[in-house]
Order: C-alpha cells, then sequence, then structure tokens
C-alpha cells in the first residue's frame, strides 16, 4: 500500500507498506520451468503475483500463520523464505540432497524438508533459518506431512514405506509398509488418519494416526500422485495423473464416489482456505484447474508458469477482529514429556471409527 506524504501542496509517495496482516484467501503454486511461485487470489481466481525463487522449484507450504511461504528448490539446493506480506524472498537456506517435500510444524517453529537424493529429512528453525537436525529416512523420500500430534509421516519413493518421525526426539519412531512409489501423502484435519498415494500400485494407503498400520487400501485409479483432504476429513481428492482426472474417496466408505475431468497431467492439489474450491495443477497445459467442491465440476483454468507442481493454500485463520496480528506461539512445537503416542502407541482420545 503506497502511502501519500503532503508537502507544500504536493502528494510525494513514501516507500510501499507492507499489509499488517498476511493474506488468507490465496494459493501458491511453484512453477517448475519458471523458478517462480504463482499467488492466485482465491475470490477471483486470478494470478494476483508472480514470486522469483531458486531453481526448479518442486515443494510448497505455508506457515500455520499464512507470513511466510516455504519453497524447496530442487536444483539449487536451496529453500526460499517468502514474506507473504510483500511477496518477496526475504531468506535463502542452504540444503543439501535434492531438497522437494516441505512442511511446518503445528505451531509454525519448524520447517521439514525431504531430501530425496541423500535419503534425509532437514529440519529448519523458523526462527534463524538455519537447519538444526537431519534425520536418515527410507530411499528417496519425496512428501511429508506434519501432523499435530507431534509427528511427522514421510513418503519413501524407493522403499514402499512411510517414516514416521518424532519431532520431540527427531528420530523414526516406526516404519510402515505402504503401496509402491508412495508419491503424495496428507493427514486428515482430524487427525486419525494419514492418506498416502502409492503411484505405481493405483491405490491409496489409508494409516491409522493410533497405530501407526495401514487400515484400508483404497483402488484410486491410474497413476495416483497427490493427495488432499477436505477441512471435516469426509472427502478425500486424489490427482490421477495420465487419465487427466481427479478421483474423490468418501472417508467412510474408502470408495471412489466421482472422477472429475480436468487439463493434462494433473498432479498437486490443495483446498481452498473456505473449502469451497479445489485447485490442481496441470503439468502438460501450465495451468491450474479449479473445480466447484459442491458440484464437482471444473469452474475456471488458469494460466500460470511452466511446469506447475506443487500447490498450497493458505489455512483458514480465525482471529477476533481488531486485534493486531500474532504469530503463532512456539510453545505448540516445545519440546514436551512424551506421550503415549510419540512411542507409537495409543493417543489419547484417539479412536479408531470416529
Amino acid at each position: 500500500m503506497a502511502v501519500l506524504v503532503i508537502m507544500a501542496g504536493l502528494a510525494v509517495p513514501t516507500a510501499t507498506v507492507a499489509a499488517t496482516t498476511p493474506p488468507e484467501n490465496v494459493v501458491y503454486v511453484t512453477n517448475s520451468q519458471s523458478n517462480t511461485v504463482s499467488v492466485i487470489d482465491t475470490t477471483t481466481n486470478k494470478v494476483t503475483a508472480t514470486i522469483p525463487v531458486g531453481e526448479n522449484p518442486i515443494g510448497v507450504a505455508v506457515a500455520p500463520d499464512n507470513a511466510h511461504v516455504y519453497v524447496t528448490n530442487a536444483q539449487s539446493n536451496t529453500v526460499s523464505v517468502i514474506d507473504t506480506r510483500i511477496n518477496k524472498v526475504t531468506a535463502t537456506v542452504p540444503i543439501n540432497g535434492h531438497p522437494v517435500g516441505v512442511d511446518v510444524s503445528y505451531g509454525g517453529t519448524r520447517v521439514y524438508v525431504t531430501n530425496s537424493q541423500s535419503n534425509t529429512v532437514s529440519v529448519i528453525d523458523t526462527a534463524t533459518n538455519r537447519v538444526i537436525a537431519i534425520i536418515p529416512v527410507g530411499h528417496s523420500p519425496f512428501r511429508l506431512t506434519a501432523i499435530p500430534y507431534r509427528r511427522v509421516y514421510v513418503a519413501n519413493q524407493d522403499s514402499n514405506t512411510v517414516s514416521v518421525i518424532s519431532t520431540v526426539t527427531n528420530r523414526v519412531i516406526a516404519t510402515i509398509p505402504v503401496g509402491r512409489s508412495p508419491f503424495g501423502i496428507r493427514f486428515a484435519p482430524n487427525r486419525l488418519r494419514v492418506y498416502v498415494a502409492n503411484q505405481d500400485s493405483d491405490t491409496v494407503s489409508v494409516i491409522s494416526t493410533r497405530t501407526n498400520k495401514v487400515i484400508a487400501t483404497i483402488s484410486a485409479g491410474n497413476n495416483p500422485s497427490r493427495v488432499a483432504v477436505s477441512a471435516d476429513s469426509a472427502l478425500v481428492y486424489v490427482t490421477n495423473l495420465l487419465p487427466n482426472l481427479v478421483s474423490v474417496i468418501d472417508a467412510k466408505t474408502n470408495k471412489v464416489i466421482v472422477r472429475i475431468p480436468v487439463e493434462g497431467a494433473p498432479f498437486g492439489i490443495t483446498i481452498s482456505p473456505d473449502g469451497a474450491q479445489v485447485y490442481v495443477t496441470n503439468l502438460d497445459t501450465d495451468t491450474v484447474s479449479v473445480i466447484d467442491a459442491k458440484t464437482n465440476k471444473v469452474i475456471s483454468v488458469i494460466p500460470v508458469g511452466r511446469n506447475p507442481f506443487g500447490i498450497r493454500a493458505a489455512n483458514p485463520v480465525r482471529r477476533p477482529r481488531n486485534l493486531p496480528y500474532r504469530s503463532a506461539p512456539a510453545s505448540r512445537d516445545a519440546p514436551i514429556r512424551r506421550s503415549p503416542g510419540e512411542l507409537g502407541g495409543k493417543l489419547p482420545g484417539v479412536q479408531d471409527g470416529q
């Protein structure tokens, strides 16, 4: 926002002032061959900003307070940190081993990055933007998802497993066999399930967070690649790369209830903060398809950069009116006495079949 200062009857523009609160109705897209991130306004479905990042941006994650976006640059071996209030990179974190997947902890104090060539996960302290730990996992870790139970689930593409990391100890506490070539992974907002897209098995594995075991395997169509889960955990959306479809799974029955045609090679997928729209990156057409979540129809196609790969929506944030913006408290990620869930046992208040 430009500010005008009146001097001797003249309006003199001052420097641009950043927004006081981070944007909420936005989606971020990594354009892997353009080395940029597109910012889409979900109220207009138009690109409002294009942000230069590193070389071959792949993964993207949004901090819980929406103040920062983290982008993995596979060829640069870096993570770009974007200040969402000015849409500019404000820090670049060196990472070794071809960084691909990325997610942010519940409290926003840690960022977890998969390094597909070194078979590790790097842990970044968001206060200093420095790597503070490197955790060995399976072969070719691709995507990961951080859940509020102080755990991170990592899809190891060449091991056909999911590694479960305790964020208290930064150690793997379980290894879960899944289907062939697990690619996409996402936890349900109710925290009871983790969904894994197995690209070469044409299935989705359903993991119980109570037992860290696969409790269902869903036939999900050809080449399932990425996963998104609705806010009420009732629907699971899966991109099918080669048939150019999005499969919608009923989480109660674990069956596909509809398949939605989209454009060429759908890959990344996310849901708008209000839950009304589903956004899908199309690798072959350099576009993002927008699906109406009520009608399961494509309502818009948005041109973005070349080879759009990752996509993530901002988080729905609820704050009382007229209160200043504040970051999420660091205490949510502070080390605590380990619960049975951290050791792979039962989590308090969590039951299968809920």
